[in-house]
Order: C-alpha cells, then structure tokens, then sequence
C-alpha cells in the first residue's frame, strides 16, 4: 500500500490510492477559517474519490473535523492505513 504523502497545488498534503480495479480515493489535510470552520477546529480530514482517467478528485469530499494536534502526514497515514485494513484492501495489495 503507497502511504506517500504529496503536496497538491493549494499546499494541502495528501495521499492518494488504489480502493478497486478503477477505483482511486484521495485523503487530505485542509485548512479552513471563517465560516468555512464549522466545527471551529481550524483543520479537516477530506476524502473524495477520483477521476479514474485523469486522476483529479471529483465529487463531492467528505469532510471530518481534527481536534487533536498531530502532524498531517501522521493522520493521513493512519486514516489511509486505518481504511484500508478495515475494508479488507491491505489484504489484497
């Protein structure tokens, strides 16, 4: 399972992966202030899935609010790592 975590154009990190034969998700780290913070925690987990052909996020995202103070690549690798065991798609990598 590639757990690499990159950076996108807006300076988000995140980690992308195969869930399928054509499937492919997107987690990130997102930075919100404003009204954008609804759960005032100033940071969101975001999962979305993407476009198989040209591997761009497409659809609506997910998001969950971050309340604790770990780095980004350690929630994106244990939320990745986390999914991927409990769907049973460790197994098959």
């Amino acid at each position: 399972m590639n757990l690499t975590v990159e950076t996108d154009t807006k300076g988000s990190k995140y980690i992308q992966w195969e869930v399928g034969p054509a499937g492919i998700k997107r987690a990130w780290v997102q930075d919100r202030r404003g009204d954008k913070d609804w759960a005032g925690t100033g940071r969101y987990l975001n999962v979305v899935r993407c476009d198989p052909d040209s591997g761009n996020p497409s659809g609506n995202a997910t998001d969950f609010p971050i309340y604790c103070a770990l780095p980004d690549e350690q929630i994106l690798r244990a939320f990745v790592c986390m999914v991927n065991v409990i769907t049973g798609r460790a197994e098959k990598q």
